[in-house]
């Protein structure tokens, strides 16, 4: 888990853990990767014991989980999240990498569109229009965040 230099901040994943289905996933992955991964939420819940997993529960607003996961963010930071918003931020604070638990990723290019089609749908929620929301997350969303979030720490592995 050590960095390859001491100003270099080791590979981190954050995890915006408030109903994110990845969490044993996440786990799973980080473990075999050697790299710490942090879960951030406003709540309890359940989750492995081991040194390289850490969780912490941010008391006060709802926004407050997210501050804190964007205080975390480095170059060297993996951001698991389905926040469009959050992914945002942690895409400004120059994150590695940020992906929705079903694997999408979020990116500089991407993340523009994702925040208009966000703040139409939730206008046209607020006109009183039904919208469906997303589809049930799937066995082949699971397999492709696997696939995604592997990726991602492999490639900062080598060239971050």
């Amino acid at each position: 888990m050590t960095s390859p230099d001491p100003e270099t901040p080791p590979i981190r994943l954050l995890v915006d853990a408030d109903a994110c289905p990845v969490r044993e996933e996440c786990v799973r992955v980080a473990l075999r990767h050697d790299i710490k991964v942090t879960f951030v939420s406003n709540s309890y819940f359940r989750i492995e014991t081991d040194p390289l997993v850490e969780r912490e529960i941010v008391p006060g607003n709802f926004d407050a989980a997210d501050d804190r996961i964007v205080e975390h963010v480095t170059k060297r930071a993996v951001v698991v999240t389905a926040d469009i918003l959050l992914a945002e931020r942690c895409l400004k604070a120059e994150a590695a990498a940020v992906m929705s638990h079903t694997g999408k990723p979020f990116t500089n290019d991407s993340i523009g569109m994702a925040v208009a089609t966000r703040s139409i749908m939730a206008d046209l929620r607020a006109g009183g229009a039904k919208v469906g929301g997303p589809a049930p997350f799937s066995r082949q969303d699971r397999s492709r965040f696997l696939s995604a979030l592997d990726l991602a720490l492999v490639r900062l592995k080598r060239h971050g």
